[in-house]
């Protein structure tokens, strides 16, 4: 459930980097130039991405331990984000090969 979060998090502060004025932006992908012609709707979902993640810290954890862990995961995750987007380091392969290794660990340590 915290891979799962923590993804969210990840789609969450994405979708709000894309919606910003002031960042480099590359447009590799076909939602990535959507969320740029659609900043209000890619907000709307950033924030919505941003509430669900929240709530399942909440179910997983308790009150302050959860929001605790959300706030230095979206801190970590946000500095990651606007560190190596600019440089072209966040694609899908390395994602998705990160999002099952932590998956595995998760389920192999729980």
């Amino acid at each position: 459930m915290i891979t799962i979060a923590s993804l969210i998090v990840f789609l969450a502060f994405y979708t709000l980097y894309y919606t910003s004025k002031r960042a480099v932006l590359s447009y590799d992908f076909g939602f990535e130039k959507w969320m740029k012609n659609n900043p209000k709707q890619t907000k709307i979902t950033g924030l919505g991405l941003l509430l669900t993640a929240y709530a399942s810290w909440l179910y997983t954890q308790s009150l302050c331990c959860g929001t605790l862990m959300f706030f230095i995961q979206l801190m970590t995750i946000g500095s990651l984000i606007i560190i190596l987007a600019p440089l072209k380091k966040v694609n899908h392969k390395a994602l998705l090969a990160l999002f099952i290794i932590i998956a595995i660990l998760e389920f192999y340590y729980a």
